[in-house]
């Protein structure tokens, strides 16, 4: 039997247009009575802007956005996928699932309406998300389930943000990243690795939920910061030497590091227990802040699009996030 294997062929990823630097930030705090500077943020995350949704903009839409490039990266319609993964923490709805209103949209661009399509489910792994859905999808490739895969990552967690916490609200922006898998006889995903942790549940979360009709609990997002990054440092070492043992790689056979984009010093830290310089990172967290589920994808696309990530060089994708969840993909960029 031939060897199947799934690789990477297209990448896409989109910014909503608002975009607040630390100053709009700023001044958002001040009519909340809270003192913080750009100063501040960026010694403590290295974030200087994000991309907030304006009102009416959902997940879906930056989804599709982002779908859509990189499907015309891979040379596809929607029509040629046969399985759809977004992952995300901020669906449109409790449900369907934000895939098959993406679905509805990528056919209704194409003006496709067939009454049968591939599978299409959302996964929930907040900013671990992407590499949970992205190792989902390539198993079910190498099983022989389906030949193509777009995996979405997208996000609106500004609806999430308590405008009255500052060592929250500045973190997080908006956006959405993409990538199309397919079949290939040839090793694309080379290895991945995925971790829970349901022990550490209260160290980021939402902790609110619908009830009757109403909104019961907490509905913003909270976050123990010195808990999340004391875990967060061991555990992405860790996750990238096992997709590396899986693969037979070392960690100086990374051409780059494509991390979660949530904290600069958790980043540095992670380069420098795998022995990585930071020449070989690729960040977008100063432009963009921490987009959950989108980042990987964002700045995986980013490094493509701008020619650093190259044809035959190895890449390894890790996240972190809550739950607590964590993993890594290693794979041969084409």
């Amino acid at each position: 039997m031939i060897p199947r294997y799934a690789r990477i062929v297209g990448t896409g990823s989109f910014l909503p247009p608002s975009r607040l630097s630390n100053d709009d930030m700023v001044a958002k705090l001040a009519e909340r009575g809270l003192e913080s500077s750009s100063e501040w943020i960026v010694e403590r995350t290295g974030i200087h802007a994000r991309h907030f949704v304006d009102e009416g903009v959902q997940t879906s839409d930056l989804g599709f956005e982002a779908a859509k490039r990189a499907l015309d990266a891979a040379g596809l319609q929607s029509s040629d996928i046969d399985l759809i993964i977004v992952a995300t923490s901020t669906p449109d709805m409790v449900f369907p699932s934000t895939a098959c209103i993406i679905q509805h949209k990528l056919s209704e661009s194409e003006g496709v309406h067939s009454l049968y399509r591939g599978a299409s489910f959302d996964v929930q792994a907040v900013c671990a998300g992407f590499i949970y859905a992205l190792t989902v999808a390539d198993a079910m490739i190498r099983s022989g389930m389906v030949s193509k895969a777009l995996v979405i990552g997208a996000e609106v967690f500004s609806r999430l943000l308590d405008f009255n916490d500052r060592t929250t609200c500045v973190l997080f922006g908006d956006g959405a990243g993409a990538v199309v898998l397919q079949a290939s006889p040839t090793p694309g995903i080379l290895a991945s690795d995925i971790h829970s942790d349901g022990r550490h549940a209260d160290i980021l979360c939402v902790p609110g939920h619908v009830h009757g009709g109403v909104i019961t609990g907490d509905p913003f997002l909270r976050m123990d910061g010195q808990a999340v990054f004391k875990l967060a440092v061991n555990v992405l070492e860790q996750t990238a030497r096992a997709s590396l043992d899986k693969a037979g790689f070392y960690p100086d056979q990374i051409d780059w590091l494509v991390p979660h984009q949530a904290n600069v010093r958790i980043i540095q830290s992670t380069a420098k227990k795998l022995g990585l310089p930071m020449s070989k990172v690729m960040l977008t967290l100063a432009e963009q802040g921490n987009t959950s589920a989108a980042s990987i994808p964002l700045a995986l696309d980013q490094g493509i699009r701008q020619g650093h990530i190259l044809p035959g060089q190895h890449v390894m994708l890790e996240g972190v996030g809550g739950g607590f969840t964590w993993g890594s993909v290693l794979f041969q960029h084409q």
